[in-house]
């Protein structure tokens, strides 16, 4: 299965003088079990992208095809974006602010009520949502969301989207605004879900060394377009080419570059610290 995009265009306030260019033709096919990443600058189009991905944008041209489940302009079924939205899974940068019921269990719950589930469904559901994010369902299920610490209300958070099952995950930002303990319990409670929940991961981030720690491809936009669609250890053999453009690269990528300036060679591709160290030992 795959999720296929063809020449989608996106354009934010047409025809005023505010019209904006968001998504140029793009075209890209994301096969199931995936680990993708996508990066840019803020403006580049890959958020616009991804909203289109579970219905929350409105397709103006193109098609979509995310697992068989066919999305054209025009198009109005109800039923179809229920079941995408059941399918893809959006959890949106600082997903704690979107907490709103008054027990954690309650929160977890609103996502399966709404997907029509017997009561019974919905009580198992949540108890492993919670648990698959590392919570102990018993002990928090009862307790205020805003009552708890900031890591585990975004795992709350998480919990709720988990909770619908949905075969592709989407996270956009998923460590702003922690601290550095806390983005590594984040970072590795994805790597969790991608084995037991959402085989399919599509994950934004603004922080390359991040996102380079899992993804196994990278897309990475520029002015609406997709610049590189590339396996991670093919993507910096262009970092001049990214540099120019003022993206950021790895800072591993960025040392080997200097290096290779100053004449020192490495051998294989240099993405992380320990490529990097295990070249210069080489």
């Amino acid at each position: 299965m795959q999720i296929v995009v063809k020449d989608v265009n996106y354009v934010y306030s047409a025809k005023t003088p505010f019209e904006r260019h968001a998504l140029k033709g793009v075209n890209r096919t994301i096969n199931e079990g995936e680990f993708l990443g996508i990066i840019g600058h803020t403006g580049s189009g890959k958020s616009t992208f991804i909203m289109h991905l579970n219905g929350l944008f409105k397709l103006q041209s193109g098609e979509i095809d995310v697992f068989d489940i066919k999305l054209v302009p025009d198009k109005k079924n109800k039923s179809d974006l229920r079941r995408l939205r059941g399918t893809v899974g959006m959890v949106f940068q600082y997903p704690e602010y979107q907490l709103f019921e008054d027990t954690v269990e309650k929160d977890v719950a609103f996502g399966p009520k709404n997907m029509g589930l017997d009561d019974e469904e919905v009580r198992r559901r949540v108890k492993r949502a919670i648990e698959l994010v590392g919570l102990d369902y018993e002990d928090i299920k009862d307790r205020a969301p805003f009552e708890l610490s900031g890591g585990q209300k975004r795992r709350v958070a998480i919990a709720g989207i988990i909770a619908m099952q949905p075969r592709v995950l989407i996270l956009d930002e998923p460590t702003a605004g922690l601290d550095p303990y806390g983005k590594e319990q984040i970072l590795s409670l994805i790597t969790h879900l991608k084995k037991e929940c959402s085989p399919t991961v599509i994950v934004i981030s603004h922080d390359v060394d991040e996102i380079t720690r899992f993804a196994s491809r990278i897309v990475v936009f520029h002015d609406g377009k997709v610049m590189f669609d590339l396996p991670m250890n093919e993507l910096f053999r262009h970092a001049d080419e990214m540099l120019a453009v003022g993206l950021e690269i790895p800072k591993a990528v960025r040392i080997a570059v200097k290096l290779r300036k100053r004449g020192v060679s490495l051998a294989g591709a240099i993405v992380s610290v320990h490529d990097l160290l295990r070249a210069l030992v080489e």
